[in-house]
């Protein structure tokens, strides 16, 4: 995921779509991917010319196929949903009757899965209850919020409840120079790894494929011990690679 801050700060009608619009800069930007498309410029495909907003229709359609897809493929730790109800959803999705289904889905009958599309039904007015909730402790009391987790989060748990202050204070303490300064030192206490690994990775570029000295010599400009801050990395989710090491690239 591209823009991680801007698919978790998207409405419920922008992730549906796969993409927002800014109207300040006039763009069309992918929520997946950070592919983006100007108003006003006009976008050829094939040899059919689309202007910007139909051309990032077509984008999230033919390089992400859709947004259903992709979303039913997130973790369990982002959707709620177990796999059976996503195989479900999935046939809900087809247009199957319960019958139909019933019959493509191990020890399912018609009465499991009228079951089961209550109970999903049930869930979605608790999410959208669950929503307005935020919305209304946001506005009213919500004074400092929580900072984005990152999608490859390996076990999300307290150590992620990191209020934007905590973010700041820990910057300015371990990146006394600045955050494009060096690092300090690393340190050992797990929410200021996260925050000091949330900053580093963003020296890398998330369309980029690297190697290990490439990544290595990245690291090296900000901390000394490049091997510590690569193998945390890794270890929290922040970063991919190859099972022979041989490419590394960012959790998008």
């Amino acid at each position: 995921m591209a823009n991680e801050a801007k698919f978790w700060n998207a409405s419920i009608e922008e992730l549906t779509k796969g993409y927002i619009y800014d109207s300040q800069l006039e763009v069309f930007t992918c929520l997946i991917c950070g592919e983006y498309y100007r108003k006003g410029i006009i976008y050829p495909n094939g040899e059919v010319l689309y202007e910007a907003k139909l051309a990032m229709k077509h984008h999230v359609q033919e390089a992400h196929q859709s947004m259903f897809e992709y979303l039913m493929n997130m973790p369990k730790k982002y959707t709620g949903l177990s796999d059976l109800q996503k195989e479900i959803l999935t046939y809900f999705k087809q247009g199957l009757t319960d019958k139909e289904i019933a019959r493509n889905v191990d020890a399912g009958s018609t009465s499991t899965i009228r079951t089961h599309r209550f109970k999903l039904r049930e869930k979605e007015k608790q999410a959208r209850v669950f929503l307005a909730i935020m919305e209304l402790l946001k506005q009213e009391e919500y004074t400092d919020e929580l900072i984005s987790i990152h999608k490859g989060a390996t076990m999300v748990d307290e150590r992620y409840a990191i209020t934007n202050a905590e973010k700041e204070k820990v910057l300015a303490t371990y990146f006394k120079q600045g955050v494009n300064g060096p690092l300090e030192s690393f340190p050992s206490k797990e929410k200021r790894k996260i925050i000091i690994l949330q900053q580093i990775i963003t020296n890398f570029d998330t369309t980029k494929k690297y190697t290990e000295l490439e990544v290595n010599e990245i690291l090296k400009s900000t901390f000394d011990d490049f091997v510590t801050l690569r193998r945390y990395l890794i270890e929290y989710g922040f970063m991919n690679r190859s099972k022979d090491g041989s490419s590394y690239w960012v959790n998008r």
